[in-house]
């Protein structure tokens, strides 16, 4: 059959981010991501226009999968940060806004991309060598023989996250669950080589949050009238297959149950067409029935409990969606860090120290960062104050209602006051305490605004003794989903910044 309509040809356009639509594109989608960052960060309502469901969310899982997205850079942009999602579960609006500050500096400066792309790679490695060295003043070792830092790293998370909705003590409860959940599915005599198990979340939504719980083993839905069923009933001939010799079949268990069930049992899935043979079947420790809400449950508990049950509850589809999700990357935090015993200080604190680092290196040590790499000192201080001031601009994100934000001239923490503070004040009379809450504002401390032009000074890189000891008070990220999103932030910037031209198919 004939073609209806002759093919359009392609559509190419030269140097993208000078285009005045480019840069207010990307300036309209750092807004709406921006907005969405940290515990007081606004929610968002996704739809179609075309009925169906309504997504509210802050996440950056939930958004992205939700927001359409047509142009090409954005696209680059938004894969590279669902990617990152998808392999840590957290840090994706830390990404994401990064990027874009990264790409909107950058282009103030009018270096040529070579230049920025080479000097971006130099200040990532300085970056990514502090976080990992032992003097870093961010970073916390994990000691797992307590579980009271491992306890503030998932309530930080659960906190970052206000369409959870969650009150003070019900994030206490779900923390403490979720922590539960991650040491059930640690083998008891585990050596180097530690094979983690698997944690289930199981919904049960239109219930009190506190009502959430977890178990070892597996919980299994059944209809009321399965329950009835296999019950223990008065006639003696009834169940003459299965039942004489202990056997309880249960039908459509679902997918998201089959793996670890069968893990956990021995048993293997049979296939619709073949028989039944003896390596079909599995064993259990122990099985009860379970009544949870409106819910009966089949509860296995194995001989080797490396599977829980999480049963979460939450007061509406939206909320319990959001608290899954949220769970979630809690979750896989807390497996991350078996890999990478350490933790980052949370609240912006990491950013304005890092950024204050960078400034005091660039300054200090040039050349060892040059590397005869064929830049110039002047534009290595350019490149490193757009970088320094992406950092600063992304902490400074975590303010969301007019409130002033200020840095210390010690720590390179972040501080924040509220907008309604007098223009000349005592500051430690408004501070109480840093993002991360590690350091109070009763000690000596010179405070500046963050914005504001100030010389560059050597933070203090060493953690006093007792940050450990204070980590139930601390806000804490996850070390390896953020040192990734650093690396994947400054990348995706560089491969933006380096693009020519930009080629559309149009038919």
């Amino acid at each position: 059959m004939s073609r209806l309509e002759a093919k359009k040809p392609s559509f190419c356009r030269s140097e993208p981010l000078t285009s005045e639509r480019v840069r207010a594109t990307l300036s309209v989608f750092k807004g709406i991501i921006t907005s969405c960052y940290g515990p007081a960060g606004r929610l968002k309502q996704l739809h179609n226009g075309l009925g169906g469901s309504v997504c509210t969310t802050s996440q950056s899982a939930a958004l992205l999968a939700s927001l359409p997205v047509t142009h090409p850079i954005l696209k680059i942009l938004t894969t590279s940060v669902q990617n990152h999602v998808s392999c840590f579960s957290d840090g994706g609006l830390f990404t994401a806004i990064l990027c874009c500050n990264l790409v909107e500096n950058v282009q103030r400066i009018g270096l040529t991309p070579t230049t920025v792309i080479k000097l971006n790679k130099q200040l990532l490695s300085l970056c990514t060598s502090y976080l990992k060295s032992e003097a870093c003043g961010c970073r916390i070792p994990v000691n797992f023989s307590s579980t009271q830092i491992l306890l503030c790293l998932v309530r930080s998370i659960l906190t970052s996250k206000p369409a959870c909705m969650l009150t003070t003590k019900e994030i206490d409860h779900i923390s403490t669950l979720i922590l539960r959940a991650f040491l059930l599915i640690i083998p008891e005599n585990a050596q180097d080589h530690i094979i983690l198990g698997k944690s289930i979340i199981i919904p049960l939504k239109r219930q009190r949050v506190i009502d959430s719980t977890v178990l070892p083993g597996i919980l299994i839905e059944i209809s009321e009238v399965q329950l009835m069923k296999i019950l223990p009933i008065k006639k003696s001939d009834s169940f003459k297959f299965l039942r004489t010799h202990h056997v309880i079949a249960v039908d459509r268990v679902g997918v998201a149950v089959m793996d670890p069930l069968s893990k956990v049992t021995g048993t293997r899935p049979i296939g619709s067409l073949d028989s039944i043979s003896p390596s079909s079947y599995g064993s259990v420790k122990d099985l009860c029935t379970a009544k949870f809400g409106f819910k009966h449950f089949f509860h296995l508990i194995p001989n080797e409990a490396t599977v829980c049950s999480l049963l979460l509850c939450n007061r509406n589809d939206t909320a319990w969606d959001e608290l899954k999700l949220t769970c979630q990357a809690a979750l896989h935090a807390l497996q991350l860090t078996i890999k990478e015993p350490c933790l980052l200080l949370g609240g912006g604190c990491t950013e304005t120290h890092l950024a204050a680092y960078i400034r005091h290196k660039t300054r200090s040590e040039p050349e060892g960062i040059l590397r005869g790499d064929g830049c110039t000192q002047t534009e290595l201080q350019l490149i490193a104050e757009a970088f320094c001031s992406a950092l600063e601009s992304l902490a400074g994100s975590l303010e969301h209602d007019g409130g002033e934000i200020l840095t210390d001239g010690k720590y390179g923490h972040f501080w924040s006051v509220r907008a309604d503070s007098s223009s000349v004040v005592n500051w430690p009379d408004l501070l109480s305490r840093c993002g991360c809450g590690l350091y109070s504002s009763q000690e000596e401390l010179s405070w500046s605004f963050l914005r504001s032009a100030r010389l560059p000074f050597v933070p203090q890189t060493c953690l006093p003794c007792e940050a450990t000891d204070s980590a139930g008070n601390l806000t804490l990220d996850c070390f390896t989903a953020k040192l990734s999103g650093l690396q994947v932030a400054v990348e995706t910037a560089n491969l933006i910044l380096d693009l020519s031209y930009v080629i559309e198919d149009k038919n």
